[in-house]
């Protein structure tokens, strides 16, 4: 493993032996991806002393563990994480520095692991960081999905898929252990049998079964020797290969095991809208899982342990439905290889399961067929069926004999298929069920699950979300935090309400000049980064106006693509002086899901609209719109310390939390919002003067689907609206045919089913303000700045903090 390098001298020697003797090569012949290799390399095997000695510690003294269960984990980069996590940054620059090799040149040469599709996963992946920086024992467990979220390209404005390829020059991350490979088995059927003792035992006899060997990856705490493990399960065949078959010349059909296989861990999240696709994600989601406990249980607890107190040991959180399968998957482990009684078995697992729930739309809320679920995992089906019945005797025990709150609570729903709910089983198993921010926890309670609620109240808890700070802002954002370090002393990265000690400061001019000096080397590395990745050029001087996040309807980039219609449409009619128009840049960054084409539509308008104002001299110098293509974790380390604006405008009662917005607030850009998820809190804890709030509340919002929602009457009424609208039909965004655009058109003023129509007005009432408010330098940056002072409460630490005491009931180990 070499010296730990903790001089600079020491670095350049450790890293030059990687060199050498890992990639092959000296240093005057080595390409850049034989540096980067060598410099993970030498960082990860700083790390590695202390990963093992965490390992060391927790067997000889086991604590409680946090089994961390999720389908996606969006990490970002990781050598610039570790560099920092490990206080060895300024040592690397300088160590590389003397071998004339640019840092930022290696740093760029490493690929993103796009294993997550957005908010879901990037909180996974600052929920394992901050518990490691907390020092709690913590597995994260998922899938090592050989292509994560694919590559975002455009062609001619529309989206276009291309396989990420995240693999294709190595990992130096990873750490692949074959020989701790489980055996995963799927389809099949049970038999009965009777033991000597006269008791029924069910076996399940598969069909055929795939291997699951472990990845595991490092996940060091801030600058305090604890590295926890984050274990990817990737699929592989168990009988990879026939000779014989091979031999005769069919060649395909020799491996065709080994494809059938490792098609489970081939994508992220396949396209679901076939059977095959339904399926396959189905085996995605019960080979993680099946993995993860079996790993748990066999190669974590001690031999002989007595799995009755297993929830002394771990307690697994569900994160979302994906991973709810695990439920059964305990209970068959527990009954069919523990020989446990049932209701033993149901007891134990109970205490070792909590769920999130991270949406309030139905359709997110997972429902397996009961035909599918039957031929994959028959099992896993019975077991189902043994928890509902279970359940719903309690139900009639407490409720009496009400047949319809039966059908409503059942984990088996009969219409319009018989079918499982992901989400019941979950509630009905999990010690706790919480939802990730106070309005967002609220309706889980009162609409999504309201029978459960009344059933067991104090089953039900909230955990608003939280952002790392060591990601988002240190190693983001180095000028700014400097400029704090340098105002309130350094403990503030791990103790992030210390930032409310900037308070007075935003009445210093001195500070708030250094301030805006931060935002404007911010937007100046920004505008270097969209030149060389995209060709795209802004204006720096421009406020940032930026909207990042999943493409989806209910978060209403629509309603950012109208309020940049309705601009350049006023402009160029005569009816806003271009000298009134403070200049902005909008900034859309977004994917949408392959299958999803009203989202992949919205895509190519943006795209069209930009086209068009961006070549048009009549708004030169005051509208700009760019749309970087495949929006990652790493461009948003850059876009997001650049932004003056954040756009956080979904519908009141859609927005599970967000966390975007928090990243925003926290690296001072002041948010344009309505009153849902965690943008609440945000406005309570900046303040309405340090906001821009706009829109329906959640009630209103419901009140007016009751009433019957009219858009056409919004079009009607209102002349800007109209006429923004009016020129997306013309054809003006799509070379004269009016047919391009149609299908969005006629989606607004028909449908609307996320109420932009009904939003609009105030929401450009509130971009008015926006612009005054923008061309008052001192004030904005007074706003600015009170904004990242009181963003304190939404560190991942405080979450974690809040998962422990209402939740997981663990310990940190010091």
């Amino acid at each position: 493993m070499g010296t730990p390098p903790v001089t600079v001298d020491g670095f350049v020697r450790e890293f030059l032996h990687e060199l050498n003797s890992n990639q092959g090569v000296s240093l005057s012949n080595s390409s850049v991806n034989d540096q980067y290799m060598a410099l993970a390399s030498t960082v990860r095997n700083y790390l590695m002393a202390r990963w093992l000695e965490t390992e060391r510690l927790q067997r000889e003294n086991p604590h409680k563990t946090v089994g961390y269960l999720s389908a996606e984990y969006l990490l970002g980069r990781q050598l610039g994480n570790d560099l920092l996590s490990s206080g060895l940054i300024d040592i690397a620059e300088e160590a590389l520095n003397q071998c004339g090799i640019d840092f930022a040149v290696l740093r760029a040469q490493e690929v993103e692991p796009g294993l997550g599709n957005g908010g879901l996963g990037r909180l996974a992946a600052c929920f394992i960081d901050s518990l490691a920086t907390m020092n709690v024992p913590c597995i994260g467990y998922g899938i090592r999905y050989e292509y994560g979220i694919f590559r975002q390209t455009f062609v001619d404005g529309r989206q276009v898929e291309q396989p990420d390829s995240w693999l294709s020059l190595g990992s130096p991350w990873e750490f692949a252990h074959p020989e701790h490979g489980v055996q995963v088995n799927f389809g099949g059927h049970t038999e009965k049998t009777v033991d000597e003792n006269g008791n029924e035992k069910t076996t399940w006899v598969p069909d055929w079964n795939v291997l699951g060997v472990p990845y595991n990856y490092m996940v060091p705490g801030y600058l305090n020797g604890r590295v926890n493990t984050l274990r990817l399960w990737s699929a592989q065949a168990t009988k990879a290969f026939d000779l014989q078959i091979f031999n005769s010349g069919d060649y395909a059909d020799a491996v065709r095991a080994q494809t059938f296989a490792e098609n489970i861990s081939k994508v992220l999240y396949p396209e679901d809208s076939t059977p095959q696709g339904k399926e396959l994600r189905l085996q995605q989601q019960y080979f993680f899982v099946a993995c993860s406990l079996h790993d748990f249980i066999a190669n974590q607890l001690e031999e002989g342990f007595d799995l009755h107190k297993l929830d002394e040991r771990i307690i697994f959180q569900l994160n979302d439905t994906h991973p709810v399968i695990a439920v059964p998957e305990l209970m068959r482990i527990l009954v069919d290889e523990q020989g446990f009684g049932f209701d033993e078995a149901w007891e134990v697992t109970q205490k070792c399961f909590a769920y999130t729930c991270h949406t309030l739309l139905p359709e997110a809320l997972e429902v397996w067929p009961v035909s599918l679920l039957g031929r994959l995992l028959p099992r896993h089906l019975e077991l189902i069926y043994q928890i509902n019945d279970a359940f719903l005797e309690d139900v009639r025990a407490k409720f009496g004999n009400d047949e319809m709150r039966v059908r409503r609570m059942s984990i088996i729903a009969e219409h319009p298929e018989r079918s499982v709910r992901m989400a019941y089983l979950a509630t009905v198993a999990g010690s706790k069920v919480n939802g990730v921010a106070a309005l967002h926890s609220q309706l889980l309670r009162d609409k999504v699950l309201p029978d459960f609620n009344e059933m067991w109240p104090m089953k039900f808890t909230n955990v608003t979300n939280g952002i790392t700070p060591r990601r988002f802002i240190r190693l983001a954002n180095r000028s700014l935090s400097t400029l704090i370090s340098d105002s309130i002393g350094k403990g503030w990265v791990n103790d992030l309400e210390r930032l409310r000690e900037l308070e007075p400061y935003a009445e210093d001019a001195e500070f708030r000049k250094a301030f805006r000096e931060v935002k404007a080397f911010n937007k100046e590395r920004l505008a270097r980064t969209l030149e060389q990745r995209d060709g795209i050029q802004i204006d720096q001087n421009h406020m940032l106006d930026v909207m990042v996040k999943r493409l989806h309807e209910y978060k209403r980039q629509s309603l950012k693509v109208l309020h940049v219609v309705t601009l350049y449409n006023e402009i160029i009619s005569g009816r806003l002086d271009p000298a009134d128009v403070q200049g902005r840049t909008v900034v859309f960054g977004a994917k949408a899901a392959p299958g999803y084409k009203m989202a992949k539509d919205t895509i190519h308008l943006i795209n069209k609209v930009a086209e068009v104002v961006n070549a048009d001299e009549r708004v030169q110098g005051k509208l700009h719109v760019a749309f970087p293509a495949n929006y990652n974790v790493t461009l948003a380390e850059k876009l997001i310390p650049a932004a003056d604006l954040s756009e956080q405008i979904s519908l009141a009662g859609m927005e599970a939390s967000g966390t975007g917005n928090m990243k925003f607030a926290l690296n001072g850009a002041l948010t344009i919002g309505t009153d849902d998820g965690a943008n609440v809190e945000i406005r309570e804890h900046v303040g309405d003067e340090n906001f821009f709030l706009f829109g329906m509340t959640e009630p209103e919002v419901a009140d007016l689907g009751a009433k019957g929602y009219n858009p056409g009457s919004h079009y009607e009424g209102d002349e800007r609206l109209k006429g923004a609208i009016d020129l997306i039909a013309s054809g003006a965004f799509s070379d004269g045919d009016r047919r391009v655009f149609e299908p969005i058109v006629s989606n607004w003023l028909t449908s609307d089913r996320f109420m932009a129509l009904a939003d609009y007005a105030s929401y450009m009432d509130a971009q008015a303000k926006v612009e005054a408010s923008y061309a008052d330098e001192d004030a904005w940056t007074k706003s600015a700045i009170l904004n990242i002072a009181r963003s304190g409460f939404f560190s991942s630490d405080r979450s974690m903090k809040d998962y422990i005491r209402e939740i997981w009931h663990t310990m940190p180990v010091l």
